[in-house]
């Protein structure tokens, strides 16, 4: 299945693929140090593009997933389970359908409109019963009663989300490989 051609992905994947600096961080692992790279680089270009919330779930998303293939963490990128479209599942929907408290859900909203972050979550909680383990990813910061991380120029909390990420993998066991010793 192809993805339609996408401004901010395309942007995003040429400033990477560009970037001499983002090969050797990933090498040493400095997550959080790409992040910050491309927020600081790739920000004010990519919500010049079009809607800023759509414009930085889009960013998130495809940060998230390159950084998750780089850091070797299962995960799954928009499913749709349940009839709910999935931002991403680490590490996958058969993990949440045997154990939910080993399942990660990272929701990526693209909007910062209150009503519609709290309407997800509730989609998100009919799937997901261990609630602690539905995480958001938002362009602004929003108050929810979920661990959230914001994608900002300033106040940028979402650097430190592959950490969490990998956390969460290493204390439950389900990153066999341990990739990040944390």
């Amino acid at each position: 299945m192809q993805e339609e051609p996408n401004p901010v992905k395309d942007y995003l994947f040429e400033y990477i693929e560009k970037s001499s600096t983002i090969p050797e961080l990933i090498i040493q692992k400095k997550f959080d140090l790409v992040i910050d790279e491309i927020i600081h680089n790739c920000y004010d270009k990519i919500i010049s593009i079009g809607d800023k919330d759509e414009s930085m779930g889009i960013l998130a998303t495809g940060i998230l997933h390159y950084l998750l293939t780089n850091a070797l963490l299962n995960s799954q990128r928009k499913i749709e389970y349940q009839g709910v479209e999935l931002d991403i599942v680490i590490p996958d929907i058969k993990t949440l359908e045997k154990d939910s408290k080993m399942t990660l859900l990272i929701c990526i909203p693209k909007s910062s409109d209150k009503k519609i972050i709290d309407e997800k979550i509730l989609q998100l909680e009919k799937i997901q019963p261990k609630h602690e383990n539905i995480w958001l990813v938002l362009s602004e910061d929003i108050p929810t009663n979920k661990k959230t991380f914001v994608l900002s120029k300033e106040n940028n909390s979402f650097s430190k989300i592959i950490f969490e990420i990998a956390q969460f993998s290493n204390v439950g066991g389900a990153n066999k490989f341990k990739i990040l010793r944390i």
